[in-house]
């Protein structure tokens, strides 16, 4: 049997802030939270289903260096070019890694400069 991810855990000064705008990028619900340092999201099924959940965990300082995990993402339900102006109005903004703009994904930064991807395939919703 092997394993399969069921949460992400992501260290951030405010946990309301970024589970606010990950609820609004994935359709993701609040469906945890330990005061305000911890707050779990995902799908409204709530947890064990095909989808890990996100946990956001306040930390005061961050963490040194850059973060080894990011997170992409893809459209269900419109092009890349929609979503990416969606993400952009939900506070996302446009992150220079080094890429050469002829990339086939937008690298960006959520409100707190988490960097994640939108990807250009479209996946059905689950």
């Amino acid at each position: 049997m092997a394993c399969r991810i069921s949460e992400l855990v992501l260290g951030c000064h405010d946990p309301e802030v970024l589970a606010r705008f990950w609820c609004e990028v994935l359709d993701f619900v609040v469906l945890d939270r330990e005061g305000d340092e911890c707050i779990e999201i995902g799908p409204r099924e709530g947890f064990g289903g095909p989808q890990p959940t996100i946990i956001l965990s306040r930390r005061d300082e961050p963490e040194p260096g850059k973060s080894r995990l990011h997170i992409d993402v893809n459209a269900t339900d419109r092009d890349q070019d929609a979503e990416l102006e969606r993400l952009l109005k939900l506070g996302a903004r446009r992150a220079d890694i080094g890429q050469t703009g002829e990339e086939p994904w937008h690298v960006l930064a959520d409100p707190e400069g988490n960097e994640f991807c939108l990807l250009r395939a479209r996946i059905k919703e689950l």
